[in-house]
């Protein structure tokens, strides 16, 4: 579990891809300080599990899964990446509950200058959407955002000057994907009132746009 708040910006090393998956190899700093294998780090939103690890960088494994339903796969050597360790219980949670499990891939559509601010649009698939309330909380990239706007494609959030420091946002351009994470406690929220009949149970729609993911065609 995470609380979307960023420790630092790493650096893909090394990245090798194959039929079973891909491994990244991640430079970093203060994330290394106490991290073991077998740890979790959140990589751009995305819980990875920590295989191996020196001084200077660690390296995960990534299934064919969570390469095709997050931003991972299309990432090049160099890419600058968000990186926060799972959080502990005794500690403040400055951001929101965060699972580390992306919900889906979304796109900037604009990113405009209000005064010191960034002011975001994400198109956000609608099983995203439907989580996203004005006020609330959602992930994006690993970062615990509050939306400001939500219309019938997607939310906006705004990005004060310290986040666009330390974390990729300050780097996003419009049409760049992002990771989405949606509010974990709106899920079994919604869950609870699906098993006591207060709501419908959600259908999967089996289109062009899952087959792809999901590498089928």
């Amino acid at each position: 579990m995470f609380s979307g708040i960023v420790e630092e910006m790493g650096a893909i090393t090394v990245l090798k891809k194959t039929l079973a998956g891909a491994k990244l190899t991640i430079l970093a700093s203060t994330v290394m300080g106490d991290l073991k294998i077998g740890d979790s780090v959140s990589v751009n939103g995305i819980c990875l599990t920590v295989v191996s690890r020196t001084e200077r960088d660690f390296s995960v494994e990534v299934s064919p899964e969570t390469l095709s339903v997050t931003t991972l796969g299309s990432y090049p050597v160099g890419m600058p990446v968000n990186l926060e360790r799972a959080m502990k219980l005794n500690e403040r949670i400055g951001g929101h509950l965060v699972a580390g499990h992306v919900d889906g891939v979304g796109v900037i559509r604009s990113r405009r200058q209000d005064a010191n601010a960034i002011m975001l649009t994400i198109e956000a698939p609608q099983h995203i959407l439907r989580y996203c309330v004005v006020k609330g909380s959602v992930t994006v990239d690993g970062i615990s955002l509050t939306i400001n706007g939500v219309n019938d494609n997607g939310f906006s959030v705004t990005i004060i000057p310290h986040t666009a420091k330390v974390t990729t946002l300050g780097l996003k351009q419009v049409n760049d994907p992002v990771n989405l994470e949606s509010d974990l406690i709106g899920k079994y929220v919604e869950r609870l009132l699906q098993e006591r009949g207060q709501l419908p149970k959600p259908t999967i729609s089996i289109d062009t746009d899952y087959l792809q993911k999901r590498g089928l065609i």
